[in-house]
């Protein structure tokens, strides 16, 4: 019997592995990864990892004994060289692994700075493994002049610990404004006022033209003219989903591996998980980046291998830390035409609910938990509050939640 192995040893690797054995699978399950650390937390590595509050093996998802205890084989150090799905084998090298069923949870890797303007230079970073910030941490001194590339989560979390390590920070971000991608004018704002009133330079509209030095960087020329001198840079410009190998192999992709309800790709057999995956959700094919999507996902596809004929319908929710704010989302904000500001009980604390006419689609709450569970619960349950209700600070969010509500169309 051969099966399941999984190409990747990260979140939902290790969720979909732990499900398996979970639900008395029995076949072998190996987990192929090309680090050698077995699987770990990615959102600790620029935070608390890189400030040196968190030792490397308080990464690790699970201690590596549990691996071996539920009889779960780690390949690690071990990058996979092709896919043969007629076959059904999975090649490192020259060895050759037959397998029943393939679940591909291959991520996604950082969109690096192109080598033609200097993002191949020393000194120029981005966060995506251990590697990554055990290389970053030494240099991370005070009085350090970084450049962050990038205003999206990514770029913001980067600058709020470099000032915490006391470094000079300059973000750019080319757009025209910071997180514009994945949030509403009025987070972007709350942000862009936080990290200005820790002392970072935010330059908005202003792209990178090019970085300066022999071998290592020593300067930045950005978009409008500017020159910058400084030691290091972080790009935060986004990532791309890790879908080579299922490409190569035949297996449909755009956007990331494309799969069914079910985590099914176009090849019998194989499946996909995770931040590679684009799933069918609510009319469009989507592609979520979170610890989150990777879990649920990954459970959702082991049940799935092991008969539950399951769909995976999701409730998206996301996090970020910067200095001493929380900011949890819930839902996606894509879509919608008004955005509802609502203070919270707390000093600092504020929501912005988004709505697409009547209908809620997400919440942005920086240090307002009541408010995100509030929210959480109102997508999950496909209902919308009067949106002069959530504008009231009077109103009592718990009575929101309780009272009858009208209920949306999509959910």
């Amino acid at each position: 019997m051969s099966g399941v192995i999984v190409i990747g040893a990260g979140q939902a690797a290790s969720a979909l592995a732990a499900k398996l054995r979970a639900g008395g699978y029995e076949a072998p399950v190996t987990l192929i990864g090309e680090e050698r650390d077995p699987p770990y937390q990615r959102p600790p590595l620029s935070k608390a990892y890189l400030l040196g509050e968190m030792p490397r093996d308080r990464l690790y998802l699970r201690p590596e004994s549990f691996y071996a205890e539920a009889g779960i084989t780690l390949r690690l150090g071990a990058p996979v060289t092709r896919i043969d799905p007629q076959a059904r084998r999975v090649h490192l090298g020259e060895e050759a692994l037959p397998f029943d069923h393939l679940v591909l949870a291959t991520g996604a890797r950082p969109r690096r700075l192109p080598a033609a303007i200097g993002g191949d230079l020393a000194g120029v970073f981005t966060l995506r493994g251990i590697a990554d910030i055990e290389a970053l941490a030494p240099l991370m001194r005070p009085g350090a002049r970084l450049l962050v590339v990038g205003g999206g989560y990514i770029g913001l979390e980067a600058a709020a610990v470099a000032r915490k390590l006391g470094l000079e920070v300059t973000l750019v971000e080319q757009s025209a404004r910071i997180l514009q991608r994945v949030a509403a004018r009025e987070t972007s704002d709350w942000f862009r006022a936080l990290h200005q009133s820790h002392g970072v330079e935010i330059r908005e509209g202003v792209g990178l033209a090019r970085l300066t030095g022999e071998t290592r960087v020593e300067g930045a020329e950005l978009s409008d003219g500017t020159r910058l001198r400084i030691d290091l840079v972080i790009a935060g410009i986004g990532v791309s989903p890790e879908s080579g190998l299922a490409d190569a192999a035949g297996i449909a992709c755009g956007n990331g591996i494309a799969v069914d309800a079910q985590g099914r790709t176009s090849a019998p057999g194989i499946w996909a998980a995770g931040d590679c995956a684009a799933f069918p959700w609510r009319g469009r094919q989507l592609r979520l980046e979170s610890v989150q999507n990777a879990i649920e996902q990954a459970e959702c596809v082991a049940a799935n291998i092991m008969g539950a004929g399951r769909a995976y319908d999701p409730h998206p929710w996301f996090w970020s830390d910067q200095y001493d704010v929380k900011l949890q989302i819930a839902g996606l904000g894509q879509g919608h035409d008004h955005v509802v500001t609502r203070p919270g009980k707390r000093a600092g604390s504020v929501s912005h609910w988004y709505f697409a006419g009547p209908r809620l689609l997400a919440v942005d709450a920086m240090n307002d938990p009541r408010a995100y569970m509030a929210g959480k619960r109102m997508l999950e349950q496909g209902r919308s509050p009067e949106a002069t209700e959530i504008a009231d600070p009077t109103q009592d969010l718990a009575a929101l939640m309780r009272a009858p509500a009208r209920q949306t169309e999509e959910s």
